[in-house]
């Protein structure tokens, strides 16, 4: 019997997605702030002494924030960048409270997810950002249309990016006698290799968190599909390949996952499972753990990672992400300064910055996965450094405001499913017929 270890169950990163247009007022509103930044540069460029404040979370705990603006300062002498800490409870919330009012006292404000980006672009606290933007929108490989509004603006840029690798125990594969994962492997291919791992080793071939996104996103990378269409049927062949692999005792079972509190990291960093599908985030993790594991007393993991599994006929590298973005108060008088900020960071020279941390900018090149793949503990073999090259990255929802609510009950359908509560035919069936009423609504 695989036994699981009593952990904390870590709160869900999966990032649920939601926009809309501004009304007319807002659009008035935010084209004179617009024009405001965009007519004007003298205070970010003139030697004029300017204090930018900016809205972030987790200061002391979060190496980037720092990073970021001591790498601005260096270049721009005459501006002072001071940092707001909001807290990561209920960040979104935080930040709205500041603003109310038309509150100008925040200058550049951090966009956490997307649906306090939709709030705040609805509560006309954001400025566009489309004739702002100094880089070209095609280095954010499609991220930016995601976040355009109905109104054909986007409100916030995107700095930080995560997407989803596979990561693997290079250990386990070797004690069993099988060649690693690729970097182009099919649902298919995937499925038998979580198969002949777990028969090899007697541990779990993989572990899929109990996020939903761990199972149903798989269905969104053909580009054909999205979660907020409001017909499912596309998840079938996902939900029964899993609820195959469960069923045959080569991944853990999702109630005894909920029940027990197993965490990912944990049932992956001691070698209750091979593989782990996971986003990127989770590097940073594990070399924290194989840095902290002598002192610990428990052994490093040796592991590695490729491109995300893959539907047939669909790239090799075509992944899910999430970004963390940032925008401009419209009431701010140092609108001009938090654009040339904001461009800097978004800059090969300001995303050299954040990967230094170890934390993926969202945007990226050859020499920005070199810093990334440099930094201490990362994997030393080349499919590993080759995983940070990604060809389509798709958020999980496009932009809707119905975010929310299709999110509540794909989750509980998701629940059901996965617990046996419905049959994969029901809980499609239902997800079809609650999000359609949903989207009449």
């Amino acid at each position: 019997m695989k036994k699981f270890l009593a952990l904390t169950m870590a709160g869900a990163m999966a990032l649920s997605l939601a926009a809309c247009g501004g009304s007319t007022s807002s659009e008035a509103t935010s084209e004179a702030a617009s024009t405001e930044a965009a007519g004007t540069t003298e205070t970010a460029t003139d030697g004029e002494q300017v204090t930018l404040n900016w809205a972030v979370w987790d200061l002391e705990s979060t190496a980037y924030w720092q990073a970021m603006a001591d790498g601005y300062m260096a270049s721009h002498p005459n501006v002072t960048i001071e940092m707001t800490d909001l807290g990561s409870t209920d960040y979104m919330t935080q930040l709205a409270t500041q603003l109310a009012g038309g509150n100008g006292e925040l200058d550049i404000l951090t966009i956490k997810d997307i649906p306090g980006y939709s709030n705040l672009i609805n509560l006309e606290m954001l400025v566009p950002m489309n004739d702002l933007l100094t880089r070209d929108t095609a280095d954010f490989g499609g991220v930016i249309e995601q976040l355009t509004a109905s109104d054909g603006n986007f409100y916030a840029v995107p700095f930080r990016s995560d997407f989803w690798v596979l990561f693997y125990n290079k250990d386990m594969f070797d004690q069993a006698g099988i060649d690693y994962p690729t970097n182009d492997m099919t649902m298919e291919q995937f499925d038998a290799l979580i198969r002949e791992v777990s028969e090899k080793t007697g541990a779990y071939g993989n572990i899929y968190h109990t996020w939903r996104s761990d199972v149903t996103l798989f269905g969104i990378l053909d580009g054909q599909n999205t979660i907020i269409d409001g017909t499912y049927d596309f998840l079938k062949p996902y939900y029964e390949m899993v609820l195959s692999e469960q069923a045959d005792g080569v991944v853990p079972d999702y109630g005894e996952l909920k029940t027990s509190g197993l965490h990912y990291s944990a049932a992956f960093e001691n070698g209750q499972a091979a593989m782990c599908n996971m986003g990127s985030w989770f590097i940073a993790t594990l070399q924290t753990y194989n840095a902290e594991a002598e002192a610990n007393g428990v052994e490093p993991v040796n592991f590695g990672m490729v491109k995300y599994p893959h539907p047939e006929g669909v790239e090799a590298g075509t992944t899910l992400g999430t970004v963390t973005s940032l925008g401009i108060n419209p009431y701010s008088e140092n609108q001009a300064a938090a654009a040339d900020f904001i461009n800097w960071c978004v800059s090969d020279e300001g995303a050299a910055a954040i990967a230094a941390t170890g934390t993926f900018p969202a945007v990226s090149n050859e020499q920005i996965n070199d810093i990334i793949a440099a930094t201490e503990g990362f994997p030393t073999d080349e499919a590993s450094k080759e995983a940070l090259n990604t060809v389509a990255v798709y958020l999980e929802m496009p932009l809707t405001d119905k975010a929310s609510e299709i999110e509540t009950v794909l989750n509980e359908e998701h629940d059901a499913i996965m617990t046996g509560a419905e049959t994969v035919d029901d809980g499609i069936a239902n997800m079809n017929s609650r999000v359609q009423e949903v989207l009449a609504g």
